[in-house]
């Protein structure tokens, strides 16, 4: 407030007539020069395409993630002990009374945990990062919808990679039925259950 740059532009605005219900400044200012748009800017108020925007928000998501490789061995370790702890205990089923139903129990197990893990795995992303995003947000560096498809899609081979490890180790242990089909069929509706509860996920940490 005391430094000469502020003077300056305390003078320049009293110049132009910019002070509230203030008589106009005695100076001469050229009008043009403070209603120039900033160049590079196009009619939509960014400097840069959306695919641009894109693309640099995808690849510093990425680089994020890469930077910490530990949460990632963390969540794929949790995932195997998890997926080995419910394969123990559904061991071997058979096709009788008991075992459907144990199937069932095991199946209900599958949902369960690649909900409420996915859900909470993501549940922090966006207030965490807020204060940032506002900022960029109103600089008008990079669109909403650019920012959370870069951020999602970024984290996108975690929440395929998760499901993987989780359905190889529990389908043979409990015995499903064989056959590649079947397993290819049952990794398809764990991941896509796993990446609806991520989104879902999503939804709460924006809310």
């Amino acid at each position: 407030a005391v430094s000469p740059i502020a003077r300056d532009i305390l003078e320049t605005a009293s110049a132009t007539g910019g002070g509230p219900g203030g008589p106009p400044g005695g100076k001469h200012v050229d009008d043009p020069h403070f209603l120039q748009p900033m160049e590079g800017v196009d009619g939509t108020g960014y400097r840069s395409s959306w695919w641009t925007q894109f693309y640099c928000i995808l690849w510093r998501s990425w680089l994020s993630v890469l930077k910490d490789p530990m949460l990632v061995k963390v969540r794929l370790l949790q995932t195997a002990m998890v997926a080995s702890l419910i394969g123990s205990i559904y061991f071997g089923q058979v096709l009788d009374q008991d075992g459907v139903m144990n199937i069932n129990g095991s199946l209900f197990l599958f949902l369960t945990n690649m909900t409420f893990q996915n859900v909470f795995a993501v549940i922090n992303v966006f207030s965490a990062e807020l204060p940032v995003f506002l900022r960029e947000k109103r600089s008008r560096l990079y669109r909403v919808d650019t920012y959370f498809l870069g951020k999602t899609i970024a984290e996108l081979p975690l929440f395929i990679a998760v499901p993987f490890v989780f359905t190889s180790i529990t389908y043979p242990m409990i015995g499903l039925k064989a056959g590649l089909s079947h397993y290819l069929t049952t990794l398809f509706i764990v991941t896509l259950v796993a990446n609806v509860s991520t989104s879902f996920g999503y939804l709460i940490s924006c809310a």
